[in-house]
């Protein structure tokens, strides 16, 4: 799911905010920017992201500055800058706009937050205040998740509705089938005597009907897709995270409507089918969303 949160905190002197923002992904992906000293954090930043939540691409980022409001003290990298800039100028056409020296700004290592003179052991660090606005983010991301998700939910009961009154659509058309599938092979084999009698007894023209009926009979996909229309509502009911559960239940849709397109003897059957199949993929596509 997606979100954003932030939280300021401050202690010792020092200012600070997080910033966390989550997106769509199939499992928990901890992307944190966290700068020195702070980054001996990160094993406590990705444990505490991890209690809290079990799927998303999420990225951390921390900035820091002094309690006067002034940021972070930052160096650049004079040499390194002064050979990018000349690298770029011979790479220069005649005519082109020459190298702006701001836009090589963002190559590694030309600007970087300056060390401080003490050592690293010696920097105090206010772990633990900081941890703690930590969490009240994580709080306010996983609201803000738990808010997209009521709307999702809605909309994948919608979806789901949808698939049923698919499948309803789909059980009519199996329920006439048979005698569809008869009254189209005698009317085929009426065409092709052109007016004479049949030599074909009618007790073998009614096991050929019965075959093709046989061939193209859906009921069992039907149930099938009821019966996962009804445990995805379920776990829709749970609340519990159940985003790859869901996954796989749209995965087993898409079996079942495939295997009902390739069954089709009738033009309904395949228009309904290729609509539930639409319907599945809305469903896929949203399921992606949750957790």
């Amino acid at each position: 799911m997606t979100g954003y949160a932030r939280a300021d905190g401050t202690d010792g002197g020092l200012d600070w905010t997080w910033e966390l923002r989550s997106v769509n992904g199939r499992g928990l992906d901890v992307r944190a920017r966290l700068p020195a000293p702070f980054d001996r954090l990160d094993g406590d930043v990705r444990q505490r992201i991890a209690a809290a939540l079990s799927r998303g691409n999420v990225s951390v980022a921390l900035t820091a500055r002094t309690a006067a409001g002034e940021d972070s003290p930052v160096s650049v990298n004079e040499d390194l800058l002064a050979r990018l800039i000349e690298v770029a100028r011979r790479h220069v056409e005649p005519g082109d706009v020459p190298p702006r020296p701001e836009l090589l700004m963002g190559v590694r290592g030309v600007v970087e937050l300056a060390q401080p003179d003490a050592r690293p052991a010696d920097l105090e660090v206010p772990a633990e205040a900081m941890l703690a606005s930590l969490s009240a983010a994580l709080e306010a991301l996983v609201a803000a998740r738990r808010e997209e998700g009521a709307r999702l939910h809605d909309v994948l009961i919608d979806r789901l509705n949808a698939v049923s009154g698919e499948v309803a659509t789909l059980r009519a058309i199996a329920d006439r089938q048979t005698a569809s599938l008869r009254d189209r092979f005698h009317q085929q084999i009426a065409e092709l005597l052109n007016g004479q009698s049949s030599p074909v007894p009618d007790e073998r023209l009614a096991h050929e009907v019965a075959l093709l009926a046989t061939k193209a009979d859906i009921r069992e996909e039907l149930d099938r897709l009821d019966a996962h229309v009804a445990q995805a509502e379920s776990l829709l009911a749970s609340g519990e995270p159940s985003g790859r559960r869901l996954d796989f239940l749209c995965q087993e849709l898409n079996r079942e409507a495939n295997t009902i397109c390739s069954k089709a003897a009738d033009l309904q059957v395949t228009r309904a089918g290729l609509e539930l199949k639409a319907v599945i993929d809305q469903i896929k596509e949203q399921v992606q969303n949750v957790e």
